[in-house]
């Protein structure tokens, strides 16, 4: 059910108790900052709690210096693969690192994020998508998708909590609604971690909004769910966070 623990992306709390924070991401070239400001401050204007920016190289991660201090709403670092564009996310101020520890290359490059995160004050988003499962999970998830994608997740937090970091929310995530479902109800029951609801690659505004209301509905109808995010295959992200804010209302949530 609904978290135990609670996080604090800038400013916004997430978990325990607080209101399920609305969040998005940019579609910009994070580098173009100009590109970049305009879409954060239409999602702010929008009602987007959170907003999340993909850095995936090192002109990014520089450009983040200046859209945190610009930003009316926190940052998140979107980081796969490079572990140094994480640490120089966190050096470039930003409210929080999303981070696939199974992607990143190994315990001791996580370790380093989370040691500078921990004296940085930074909390991350950690967890695992359907299409990105260590290689030892593939076999079992063919058998069993769902217990697959928990038992990724878990071992990710036992990872983190052996690095002595708690810091952190936990996101599980599939194209698949009943999965998505099944597996955030399973994994909720197992962690006191706050969870990041969102179904991968929902779709078009008109099916990937329908797509999202089923799954993240029910798990919120359920008690399940500290943040969302709505991902549709459109430019302007501002829609995402209108029909997150429907799904949110209509369970008279916020």
């Amino acid at each position: 059910m609904a978290s135990k623990r609670q996080i604090f992306v800038g400013k916004v709390p997430v978990g325990g108790g607080a209101p399920v924070a609305v969040q998005t991401m940019t579609k910009t070239e994070t580098a173009n900052v100009a590109a970049t400001m305009e879409q954060i401050r239409k999602v702010a204007d929008a009602g987007a709690d959170i907003v999340r920016c993909a850095v995936p190289r090192e002109q990014d991660a520089e450009a983040l210096k200046t859209i945190v201090r610009e930003s009316p709403i926190p940052i998140i670092a979107d980081i796969h693969f490079n572990h140094t564009l994480a640490l120089k996310a966190i050096d470039a101020g930003a409210d929080c690192i999303r981070l696939n520890p199974g992607n990143i290359g190994g315990r001791e490059k996580v370790a380093e994020v989370a040691a500078k995160a921990t004296a940085a004050g930074v909390p991350m988003r950690i967890g695992v998508n359907s299409g990105s499962l260590p290689k030892h999970l593939h076999a079992p998830e063919r058998e069993a998708p769902v217990e697959a994608l928990v038992a990724a997740a878990v071992e990710f937090v036992e990872l983190m909590e052996g690095l002595d970091f708690e810091n952190f929310k936990v996101s599980i995530k599939s194209t698949n609604v009943p999965y998505t479902i099944a597996a955030n109800r399973l994994l909720s029951e197992r962690i006191p971690y706050p969870l990041h609801l969102g179904v991968t690659e929902a779709g078009t505004k008109w099916g990937g909004s329908l797509k999202s209301a089923v799954g993240l509905g029910t798990l919120l109808a359920d008690g399940i769910g500290d943040t969302i995010r709505i991902s549709l295959s459109t430019f302007h992200a501002e829609e995402e966070v209108k029909v997150a804010w429907e799904i949110l209302k209509a369970l008279q949530l916020r």
